[in-house]
């Protein structure tokens, strides 16, 4: 017998989001340290009004690509708050690299 591919990338999806969930329940997400943001010397930008974007942000060793909200920056980093499924509000750093514009629907 095989398997039933019609809802196999269904079922792929669901694994997926329930891993993140637990990721997220479970971990704090993970930021840069002092030493890789190096605040002391490299020029720290903050806006008012935060700007929309996507981040990989890591919780733990589970990757996470998420919407989230840019806050504040450097030339190598930027910090993002975002809101978790059940509702806490995090933030972290991360590489400015890691940090893309919205996705528009």
């Amino acid at each position: 017998m095989g398997t039933n591919k019609r809802y196999a990338d269904r079922v792929d999806r669901q694994m997926n989001a329930r891993v993140i969930e637990m990721a997220m329940r479970d971990h704090h997400p993970t930021s840069l340290t002092d030493e890789e943001l190096e605040l002391d010397v490299e020029p720290l930008t903050r806006t008012p009004k935060p700007r929309r974007a996507r981040a990989w942000v890591r919780y733990n060793t589970t990757p996470v690509l998420l919407d989230v909200e840019v806050v504040a920056w450097t030339e190598h980093a930027v910090a993002v708050r975002w809101r978790t499924p059940a509702g806490r509000e995090d933030k972290a750093w991360v590489w400015s690299s890691a940090v893309r514009p919205p996705v528009r629907l």
